[in-house]
């Protein structure tokens, strides 16, 4: 964090709203501001188009993926016994290893060789309750309209003291569309509001909330730059209030 940064925290703690906003009033009436209005290098991010349309795949880890890899290893002391995760198991064997002691996975449609449930979590009644130890659920939260069915499905189908991982996009373009693939993608979340879906779908769960990213991170992403780009002090520094990926444990009782 530079000292400007530093300053910037010192003068929220110090002093009151009505002060800061005579200050930036002051530094537009006077242009006093640093760096100077009009003074700054956009260099490559000069441009109306991303420099990569696909998250940053084409160039090599997308800062997402580093994020959500990160939430999972964070985790994985969880990933546990019977296992689920969507569309592949992936991460189940990445990050679960020996403790894992069976593999199912989800796909919305026939056709998946992986699969071994094909259902609409919005209405999934033919899962079994109970079935589950860990539920790996990222980034496709946001793709499903109805998130409130498919929230109480999930908790339905997990174990007593079993956990859902779950990440969703925060700041990020938009990944699908109906008409041009398969399926849409209809929010984007915060920490708040994850928070409150999540507590509404398991009452009584021990449930954490973060996020990841911070200014940079989140303009990188959005132009397809990836994390073997950054310094990885710089992917690391957690600001609040730009949160690339929302990430949540939840341990059901």
């Amino acid at each position: 964090m530079s000292l400007r940064d530093h300053a910037i925290i010192m003068a929220k703690r110090m002093f009151s709203p009505k002060f800061r906003n005579r200050v930036v009033r002051f530094q537009r009436k006077y242009r006093v501001q640093w760096p100077r209005m009009g003074s700054i290098n956009f260099g490559d991010f000069y441009r109306s188009t991303p420099i990569s349309p696909i998250f940053g795949i084409d160039r090599g880890f997308p800062i997402e993926r580093y994020y959500i890899e990160k939430f999972l290893k964070e985790n994985a002391a969880y990933i546990k016994g019977r296992c689920l995760e969507l569309g592949d198991a992936f991460y189940i064997k990445k990050f679960g290893g020996d403790r894992v002691q069976k593999i199912d996975v989800l796909h919305y449609v026939e056709g998946n060789p992986e699969a071994t449930i094909v259902a609409d979590l919005t209405c999934a009644d033919q899962i079994p309750s109970n079935s589950f130890d860990c539920i790996i659920f990222t980034q496709t939260l946001q793709m499903i309209y109805d998130m409130e069915a498919a929230l109480r499905h999930l908790q339905r189908i997990i174990k007593p003291g079993g956990v859902l991982l779950l990440t969703s996009h925060g700041i990020s373009k938009i990944g699908r569309r109906l008409g041009r693939d398969n399926w849409g993608e209809y929010w984007h979340l915060t920490t708040q509001s994850t928070e409150r879906l999540l507590k509404e779908a398991f009452p009584g769960a021990e449930i954490s909330v973060s996020s990841f990213g911070n200014v940079l991170s989140a303009i990188c992403a959005l132009q397809g730059i990836v994390s073997e780009e950054l310094d990885e002090k710089m992917l690391d520094y957690h600001d609040v209030d730009f949160e690339v990926i929302v990430a949540a444990r939840v341990l059901k009782r």
